[in-house]
């Protein structure tokens, strides 16, 4: 298995040119099951996470995220980019001291939303944002480790029209020493176009939840980097609720469709 040194450099490196999915598995069984099929890094997933210990979205605590960082980092050779919400920290103080503990989980990378943390529906004022990202870069310097930095903006995903507001924090961000933007609900080509003009040089982070842009799509519009958030987790949740549901009615036929035991058994297998 890769040193974290060496996950940290690929991770480096994905960045620099080229568009690449990374996608968020939940647990190490579905992060072993990305590595072997291919992808060259994966990122965690705070909903997916919190449905995996009955719980939901944003109400993890971080001792949960650190043990589940630090087990996922552990489990697969691929470069691993945490979802670490708002830092779990309003002060920027406070934050850094997160920061440091997050990178001792071994992750290659980590976000920092602009979301409050005891408010989820209100933003911190971007003079404030701004300060958080620059914290989060002072605490990443001072650990000496080579660990990207994501910085991104929710206003999105409250306020649909914010697209030039929006694009403004993410070029902020960027000055304050974010290594890659994210901007989760920009959809449209032109929107995301003019982020990635924004921001030039440091990459942007594109997220698809439905099927309306393919890879190739996003990456002739200048997208380094794409990832799904929930999105797989919610393929699965909805096959087992189906699934579920359909024997609550007296049929198993569900079961019929699923992949082999031995199949699966095989995937894991060199991992052992």
């Amino acid at each position: 298995m890769n040193t974290t040194q060496e996950k940290r450099a690929r991770f480096r490196a994905l960045h620099q040119s080229g568009c690449f999915v990374i996608p968020n598995p939940w647990d190490i069984g579905s992060a072993r099951l990305m590595e072997h099929l291919g992808f060259v890094a994966i990122a965690t997933t705070s909903s997916g996470f919190a449905w995996t210990i009955g719980k939901p979205d944003n109400s993890v605590t971080l001792d949960d995220v650190l043990k589940h960082l630090t087990a996922l980092a552990e489990a697969t050779g691929l470069p691993l980019n945490a979802d670490f919400e708002s830092g779990f920290a309003g002060e920027p103080a406070k934050l850094a001291a997160n920061v440091s503990l997050v990178i001792k989980t071994g992750v290659a990378g980590f976000s920092i939303e602009d979301r409050q943390v005891d408010s989820l529906d209100n933003l911190y004022e971007r003079s404030l944002a701004v300060e958080r990202i620059k914290a989060a870069r002072q605490a990443i310097d001072q650990s000496g480790e080579d660990v990207i930095l994501v910085a991104r903006s929710e206003r999105l995903l409250i306020d649909r029209e914010a697209i030039h507001e929006v694009t403004d924090s993410l070029v902020a961000f960027a000055e304050a020493g974010a290594d890659c933007l994210y901007a989760p609900g920009v959809a449209k080509k032109e929107d995301i176009a003019a982020m990635v003009r924004a921001v030039s040089p440091k990459p942007l982070n594109v997220l698809v939840l439905k099927g309306s842009l393919s890879v190739a799509e996003l990456a002739d519009l200048g997208v380094r980097r794409i990832s799904v958030g929930g999105g797989l987790a919610k393929v699965g949740w909805t096959a087992v609720m189906g699934a579920a549901k359909e024997m609550l009615t007296g049929s198993f036929a569900s079961l019929d469709r699923n992949i082999s035991g031995s199949d699966l058994n095989q995937v894991f297998q060199s991992f052992r």
